[in-house]
């Protein structure tokens, strides 16, 4: 099933009243006051501001028509006051706003972290990682601008608006119809520029996220592409989808600068018939300019909060697409949710038993057709074969990165699936074929085993993983930087400081993933010798790309194309004549050195 198949939308609808209605549930509550506090202090700033348009009839009349000197200085007072208190309650919304909204941001950084955290391996495998960073970072914004520009467009513009137009219709009813002739067209060309908007936005963000994974991914490989000579062709590809992004961009500055000639068409409509009806009024009927000219302050101090408004659907459409696709990640639903009923794991002797395990990737073959065997409690379990045998999938099987398609795995005679996932992993440690290392020190990332271990044990792990003394080379010791992914450090390095945190795990079951690949000899037999000590009293499943380091494995299960061919001891294996065991062993065969040389050409063994 692909990832999109997989993405169940809780959104109440494809419509901005859908997610807006969303995003207020999941946060309205919690912030009620804070806006509360913003809502009035926008409501101050609506106020004042018709308070200062509806007293320039006084100002006019009085001051300048009927001479009087001693209302201006109330005047003037009045609208000192007003502008000063609009001062204050303008900042203390924008800080409101903005607490109010970086918290939000937060809240659903936290939400998203933990709930991918919660998903399966298989989701991550289905999605570009560095897509999936870039869309996150883009889209979460969304969600605190649909609030905001909801609030700051009720409380400040609309208000403001309705207090504006109550002092022109107050000044003069008919000019104020006047004005309000041409509104429904420029409504109508609103909502139809939005609507095309949507999904040219929607577009836009996709296309950006790739341009940001496309690099994301070009820095962190910039070593392959270097070795490759991969530049001008990874050029070309980042260029075209930066091409695509900018016309992308082209168009929705396009769309959403549409409103500007409308907009700016009705208010320079207005404003004339405005003019010209009054100044006709003052010179045919001899009015008094200060109504007129109140009117006039009133209409163009309306002017912006209008525009705003009439922008408020075009502003919300992009900002509640990018809500939408951060939902779409969130309602993504995990599927491999523990049973209600799922209980903690018991560890006994911690034997792993596969009941005829079948396996498939999606939209992929089968992997595993059938795969059954026991690795006993505090023993060793070795899987061979040759490449494509499923001895990987078999080891992902097993802490549950995925589920089989049918068949059981059995720990101690539970089933894994009727276990939780948490009491399941707590007694594994897993070693990877490539080592990752986290941003932080060398200590922190041997602790990520078991984060109570104790400095103690973290450097006990790490002498046992042969580690101890390069780590002492190293410019700050244990508490040196790793720097990313342990680009500092050698590829044997990073793997012996991979399997210093899977011993610090003191776990019952140990899983190597050709853990020693990336380790020279010298390297590999050191570690080697940490293994075998780190084995004892451990049950241990562990796939070897050199069949000298598994011959003195318990048990060695041979696997090909999916299914187990052959099982038993090294001795018993190496001597059955046809066997494909004895086979890849003669084509690794000793040299008198005592080293594993190279298989031959053409032959691919892991």
């Amino acid at each position: 099933m692909s990832a999109s198949n997989k993405k169940q939308h809780a959104v109440d609808s494809d419509t901005i009243s859908g997610i807006l209605k969303r995003v207020i549930a999941e946060n309205g509550r919690d912030h009620i006051r804070g806006y509360a506090f913003a809502i009035g202090c926008l409501a101050v700033v609506a106020a004042t501001t018709g308070f200062t348009a509806s007293i320039m009839e006084t100002v006019i009349n009085e001051a300048f028509a009927n001479k009087r000197a001693d209302i201006v200085l109330y005047v003037c007072g009045a609208i000192l006051g007003a502008f000063v208190l609009r001062g204050f309650a303008t900042y203390g919304q924008a800080v409101a706003l903005s607490k109010i909204g970086n918290n939000i941001v937060a809240r659903y950084q936290r939400r998203l972290y933990a709930h991918l955290m919660a998903l399966s391996v298989g989701y991550f495998n289905e999605t570009r990682s560095a897509q999936l960073a870039a869309q996150i970072s883009q889209n979460v914004s969304g969600i605190r601008d649909v609030l905001n520009l909801t609030v700051t467009s009720i409380a400040r513009d609309l208000l403001t608006l309705i207090g504006l137009v109550g002092v022109m219709f107050a000044k003069d009813w008919l000019l104020s119809i006047i004005v309000f002739v041409a509104a429904p067209p420029l409504l109508l060309g609103l909502r139809y520029v939005s609507r095309r908007l949507r999904s040219a936005t929607r577009e836009a963000i996709e296309v950006n996220s790739r341009v940001l994974g496309a690099m994301q991914e070009t820095i962190q490989g910039i070593t392959i592409v270097k070795a490759f000579t991969m530049e001008s062709e990874l050029r070309g590809k980042v260029e075209t989808i930066i091409s695509r992004a900018e016309n992308r961009a082209n168009r929705i500055a396009r769309l959403s600068e549409r409103t500007a000639p409308m907009t700016e068409t009705f208010a320079g409509l207005a404003i004339s018939a405005v003019l010209a009806y009054s100044a006709f009024r003052a010179i045919y009927a001899d009015v008094p300019p200060g109504a007129f000219f109140a009117f006039v302050v009133a209409l163009l101090m309306a002017y912006d909060p209008a525009r705003r408004l009439a922008r408020l659907q075009v502003s919300l459409e992009r900002a509640a697409v990018n809500a939408r696709m951060v939902y779409e990640i969130l309602d993504t639903v995990p599927h491999q949710r523990d049973k209600p009923d799922a209980k903690e794991l018991a560890f006994t002797s911690a034997a792993v038993e596969l009941r005829d395990v079948r396996f498939k990737y999606a939209n992929g073959d089968e992997v595993l057709k059938g795969v059954n065997f026991v690795a006993e409690g505090g023993k060793t379990t070795a899987l061979v074969g040759p490449s494509g045998a499923g001895k990987s999938t078999v080891i992902s099987l097993i802490p549950r990165f995925y589920d089989p398609a049918s068949g059981q795995i059995l720990i101690d005679g539970q089933d894994i699936a009727d276990v939780t996932k948490q009491s399941l992993r707590k007694g594994i440690a897993y070693v990877s074929q490539q080592p990752y290392l986290f941003e932080g020190s060398i200590r922190d990332n041997i602790r990520y085993g078991r984060i109570e271990a104790t400095d103690a044990e973290v450097e006990e792990a790490a002498r046992l993983a042969y580690a101890h003394d390069f780590i002492l080379a190293q410019p700050q010791g244990y508490d040196t930087p790793v720097g990313e992914n342990g680009m500092t450090l050698s590829g044997g390095q990073r793997q012996r400081l991979s399997i210093a945190r899977a011993l610090v795990r003191n776990a019952p079951i140990l899983l190597l993933d050709e853990a020693t690949s990336a380790l020279d000899t010298e390297s590999e037999l050191a570690v080697q010798k940490a293994l075998d000590h780190a084995m004892s009293g451990r049950t241990v499943i562990v796939i070897a790309h050199r069949l000298s380091t598994v011959v003195n494995a318990d048990k060695i299960i041979v696997m090909k194309d999916g299914s187990v061919v052959e099982e038993g001891t090294h001795v018993d294996l190496a001597r059955r004549p046809d066997g494909l065991y004895a086979r890849l062993h003669n084509l690794q065969g000793q040299s008198p050195d005592g080293e594993t040389p190279e298989a031959p050409a053409g032959v691919e063994i892991h």
